[in-house]
């Protein structure tokens, strides 16, 4: 019996523009919201870019397809010397949620903190999202803050 393919977290491609982008789509779709066609360009190009204070994306794949996304940065604290680390984005394809991926991509999140000396990694959730917020209860810890922004 042949070992099954594993899941391999890497960086994004320039060649996985297409399936960013519906996987990317689909994140945003869950969240109830839409961004213009520019903001694809634009997002893809930064998570491409080599500043280091711009977004990094790793990607999950299995068997050459992406099931998997997330976004990060790095970026100032005022409470701490270090920078520290922002999950912004994180998506599974539904066909692959309970296999891991979020897990992995989060960890993987987590090792590059580690490696550019971030103390802390924090992301945001919507309290409907109760499936994820399982996994994110069994590898984070739960804060009691609150969000505003501006009207």
């Amino acid at each position: 019996m042949a070992d099954a393919p594993s899941l391999i977290i890497r960086p994004l491609q320039e060649t996985d523009r297409a399936e960013w982008a519906e996987m990317w789509t689909g994140y945003l779709e869950y969240y109830e919201t839409s961004v213009p066609d520019e903001i694809y360009d634009s997002t893809f190009a930064r998570l491409l870019g080599d500043d280091p204070r711009d977004f990094n994306a790793l990607v999950a794949e299995k068997e050459g397809r992406l099931l998997g996304l997330t976004h990060f940065l790095f970026h100032r604290h005022g409470w701490k010397v270090e920078d520290v680390c922002y999950l912004q984005d994180l998506y599974t394809r539904p066909e692959a949620r309970g296999e891991g991926v979020a897990g992995a991509l989060i960890n993987a999140v987590y090792d590059a903190a580690d490696k550019a000396g971030a103390p802390s990694v924090y992301w945001l959730t919507q309290d409907f999202n109760a499936t994820a917020r399982k996994l994110y209860d069994k590898i984070g810890v739960l804060t009691p803050f609150i969000k505003y922004q501006r009207p």
